[in-house]
């Protein structure tokens, strides 16, 4: 558990729902006095004599004054989210209900919470360590099944429970080094070197295991960039408009039709894809609107993470394919040849495209759609999404164990040199250190500051 930090011990209130008119507005108070606060409003019975997870109805009351009725939620430390007492008053949906039930519970001595502070304060209480804190973050963000299901893993501790059994095994055996200090002129080993280079092994293997998996994660909660490229009239904007299964983009026999780009966004088995239709490229045009949307197009292929490339099979050769292939692969990005109208060109024809991994479409007659929606999830999942698998989604903790990572080859390089148990020991609390940083173990204020202060307000 944390010690709790300077200024954490008063009583805070905020918004716990969006602001705005609604059915209800919940209002969430925590902290020393939260109890004595709301019994000071709610003359309807002494909360503080209740039992805790209950739920009482009755007027809240500011002297004479009625403010609403409400139902009040009570949840006494140390069950509760953040450890402390916890008050939730559901009242009205009025903006102008909530605002003065608001104001009449700061008159009574609360103070208006932080960015995150209520999840801050159950970490604080060892509730929840610091990557289940910003698992409920990740989840109240989430707009997909699969960011749900990753941010719930990791909330339930899958991720944590990892870090900290290999952190235990470390310190294991960190403390038999250490011991090892104190009885450095007898020429003793009580750590079996063994047994500790297989345990380097097993987190390194692990740690790999998690940097390996953030490139998924960064998928899982914030999505793919697609451009879906090719010459004018290719049957882009057609494409388009039959994935979103909407008429978004305007489709004509005019070549150069669309000018700009036209960004929308599909959900494909729990993955976010941003769809961006570019302006159809070709080199020479004397239209300058549409050189201009050429030039951005050009740009967002240098920024999406996939690129589709769709051609009219009636009009485009291999040769002409092989040099796209090649320029593409150069940029290092993952490239899907799409073959369009291909429900107008004989069987045979296609043929001629068997050195290439083409997929053949109709974008007019939904014909290969659904074929295209699986080759796009599996180019970025390779079907790695399982609800149990611990997935790293975050930035600050991908960062970190690349730290990890770089101090298990220092400890395996001191290992096999034979350095000195003292040198061993520092490369070894160095590599805790960084474990420790990301579940909250080791930390300070100001990091728990910019960790929560990411968080809305009331949560």
């Amino acid at each position: 558990m944390m010690n709790k930090l300077s200024g954490w011990d008063d009583t805070i209130v905020a918004l716990a729902t969006p602001p705005g008119v609604g059915a209800i507005g919940v209002i969430r108070l925590t902290g020393s006095n939260a109890i004595g606060i709301a019994n000071k409003l709610f003359p309807s019975k002494n909360i503080a004599m209740e039992s805790s997870h209950t739920l009482h109805v009755g007027y809240l009351k500011d002297e004479n004054e009625i403010l609403d009725e409400v139902v009040i939620s009570l949840f006494k430390n140390p069950t509760s989210y953040t450890g402390e007492d916890v008050v939730e008053i559901s009242c009205h949906g009025s903006a102008f209900v909530q605002g003065q039930v608001i104001k009449s519970i700061i008159n009574k001595g609360a103070r208006l919470a932080k960015p995150g502070e209520f999840t801050q304060r159950a970490f604080l209480n060892g509730k929840l360590d610091l990557t289940q804190a910003e698992a409920v973050a990740d989840l109240i963000a989430s707009n997909t099944e699969a960011s749900k299901n990753a941010a719930i893993n990791n909330i339930r501790g899958g991720f944590s429970d990892l870090l900290k059994h290999l952190r235990e095994q470390l310190i294991q055996f960190s403390s038999l080094i250490e011991l090892e200090l104190d009885f450095s002129e007898e020429d003793v080993e009580f750590a079996d070197r063994k047994k500790f280079v297989e345990l380097i092994e097993e987190i390194s293997t692990a740690t790999k295991k998690l940097l390996d998996s953030f490139k998924l994660g960064n998928v899982v909660k914030n999505g793919v960039s697609v451009a879906i490229v090719g010459k004018p009239n290719a049957g882009k904007s057609t494409l388009l408009n039959t994935l979103l299964n909407d008429n978004r983009a305007i489709v004509s026999e005019i070549a150069g039709t669309t000018r700009d780009t036209i960004e929308e966004i599909i959900n494909i088995n729990g993955i976010l894809f941003r769809l961006i239709d570019t302006a159809g490229i070709r080199e020479h045009t004397t239209d300058v609107i549409e050189n201009m949307g050429v030039i951005k197009s050009l740009q967002k292929i240098k920024e999406a993470n996939i690129i589709l490339y769709l051609f009219d099979v009636n009009t485009t050769d291999v040769e002409e394919l092989n040099i796209i292939n090649n320029d593409i692969s150069q940029q290092n990005k993952k490239l899907i040849l799409i073959g369009n109208k291909a429900d107008i060109i004989p069987d045979n024809k296609k043929n001629n495209y068997s050195d290439l991994s083409i997929l053949f479409i109709s974008a007019r007659e939904n014909i290969g759609i659904e074929e295209l929606k699986s080759k796009l999830f599996v180019s970025v999942t390779e079907n790695k999404i399982v609800t149990e698998n611990i997935i790293v989604t975050n930035s600050r903790h991908y960062e970190a164990l690349q730290q990890v990572d770089k101090s298990l080859h220092d400890i395996t390089d001191g290992l096999q040199n034979k350095i000195s148990g003292d040198l061993l020991a520092l490369d070894i609390r160095q590599c805790l250190y960084y474990l420790g940083e990301i579940t909250g173990e080791i930390t300070n204020e100001d990091r728990l500051d910019f960790i929560f202060s990411k968080f809305c307000i009331g949560k």
